[in-house]
């Protein structure tokens, strides 16, 4: 899959033709049928203050034991399923889904239920829960293949197989659940393993993601390497076992540098130092000088007219180098001398390099999607809208090329833009849609609390009817996260002890 020369060459012309540019240039309230009904849910589909206390009422005295109170808590459960499937089915947006992380101690009693109750109250109808971040699986202990250690380590608790029980009190609820996973993010647990060091990558400064500026826990995989494929690629398939409603890929992409480094200039800047990267960029040459003049770019971060010359002495039987989505103009070897040939040959060079890095992660999140969609089950990315952008001479670092994602995947755009009002969270949207092709899947995440703004952000319902206002022909819209909007139980849940 590393070699993919069809895609190299349009991700290269895309970029060639980028850097061409640069260089020369109100929300429906929800009815139902009947008044008992209408009482109960409100405006975005949350249930009201006093449906949810009588729910939350039940559900503690079940757990107490009480089997009248059992009986009636799931009654209310299924009857709140129907709620908001109705009024989903009659308000902007259809799917309106929420992120959410799980800890150890949500295997206590009663756990997953107050958390799934919670997002029902506040009309969510879909569920993106976190089964694999910084270097953990949500995978009971005793049934985990994988190379990372479970969330839940608890002893007692090895059997736990949190992922499918969060799959079942969702789906009884109306929920639909999808595992949400980092993808070149394996976590910095994977670093501690010597038989992986060729797995990581590395730019040209030989640094690791860990050794980046506040970045002590991402650790960031070569995707050209094999060995990372397969531990990747069986941690999903365990994933998909538990048959989840979707899957989201997070983290496609590189590492953000620091400062002046988050922008890419130059061939040291790009993570194309470990050797399975290495390997597939010397094997995009089409022929021995197109191979020779590749390594020393690659070494040296340039090439010269001297480079050009021993080369065109090197191998004389052949024309112009070449390499994938390089074409051939022999024409200009007779004409030019090298040192006016070497400035074109050097931007080239910097651009195969660039798309090189591109196809990797193209490849990569492929490979991780098709266990999913090998089963009918939805696979997403999620990705920053300004991750893919030229920035003068060199790119946004992270080098995440979402617009080339296909439209087999849903894409899911974080707009997390902050101006003091949705106008730019709307530009970032806007901005999606119009790269995305026909028929793709489009579900912004948006990032704030209902009922006031954060950080210069503006509260959830402003940013919506922004969105409605602009972008009315989106079906779904995800919230970031269930931790921002109940950052108390959120703090119970992460630091309490398992009894």
């Amino acid at each position: 899959m590393s070699n993919c020369p069809l895609n190299l060459a349009r991700t290269i012309l895309f970029w060639r033709c980028l850097f061409a540019t640069v260089f020369t240039s109100s929300l429906l309230i929800p009815y139902f049928g009947s008044q008992a009904a209408q009482a109960q849910v409100m405006e975005y589909c949350q249930l009201s203050t006093a449906a949810a206390k009588a729910k939350e009422d039940l559900r503690l005295s079940a757990l107490k034991g009480n089997q009248d109170a059992q009986n009636r808590y799931q009654q209310l459960v299924k009857q709140h399923a129907q709620e908001l499937q109705n009024c989903r089915n009659r308000t902007w947006p259809e799917t309106q889904a929420i992120w959410l992380r799980l800890y150890p101690c949500d295997i206590q009693p009663g756990a997953i239920d107050q958390v799934m109750d919670r997002i029902v109250n506040r009309g969510y109808n879909q569920i993106y829960v976190e089964v694999f971040s910084d270097g953990q699986v949500l995978l009971p202990a005793a049934a985990n293949p994988t190379v990372w250690p479970s969330v839940v380590r608890t002893p007692g608790a090895e059997n736990i197989d949190l992922l499918s029980v969060a799959i079942q009190k969702g789906r009884q609820r109306g929920l639909k659940v999808y595992a949400w996973v980092f993808t070149n993010n394996f976590g910095y647990t994977y670093a501690q393993r010597p038989d992986r060091a060729e797995a990581i990558a590395r730019n040209g400064k030989g640094q690791i993601s860990l050794a980046l500026p506040d970045n002590t826990s991402q650790l960031y995989i070569d995707p050209y390497n094999l060995q990372a494929k397969r531990d990747y690629y069986q941690m999903v398939q365990e994933v998909v076992r538990r048959r989840p409603d979707g899957m989201l890929f997070d983290y496609v992409r590189y590492p953000r540098q620091a400062g002046s480094d988050s922008i890419a200039t130059k061939v040291s800047d790009l993570w194309l130092f470990s050797p399975a990267t290495q390997e597939a960029l010397f094997r995009r040459a089409q022929n021995n000088k197109g191979l020779e003049l590749i390594r020393r770019f690659l070494g040296k971060g340039y090439v010269t007219a001297g480079d050009i010359n021993e080369i065109d002495q090197l191998h004389p039987q052949e024309n112009e180098p070449l390499w994938q989505g390089r074409i051939s103009q022999p024409e200009q070897k007779s004409i030019l001398s090298a040192a006016q040939r070497q400035p074109v040959l050097q931007l080239q060079l910097w651009q195969l390099a660039v798309a090189h890095a591109m196809q990797g992660i193209l490849d990569f999140v492929a490979l991780a999607a098709y266990p999913a969609q090998q089963q009918g089950i939805p696979a997403g990315a999620v990705f920053f809208p300004d991750g893919n952008q030229a920035i003068g001479q060199g790119y946004d670092s992270r080098l995440q090329p979402w617009d080339r994602f296909p439209n087999s995947l849903e894409w899911h755009p974080m707009s997390y833009a902050t101006c003091g009002n949705a106008s730019c969270i709307v530009e970032e949207v806007q901005r999606v849609l119009n790269a995305a092709q026909p028929g793709t899947k489009v579900i912004p995440a948006l990032a704030g609390s209902w009922g006031k703004s954060m950080s210069n952000r503006p509260s959830l319902e402003a940013q919506m009817q922004a969105l409605r206002q602009s972008t009315p022909q989106l079906k779904g819209v995800s919230h970031f996260a269930y931790s921002w909007q109940y950052p108390e139980h959120d703090n119970e849940r992460k630091f309490c002890r398992v009894r």
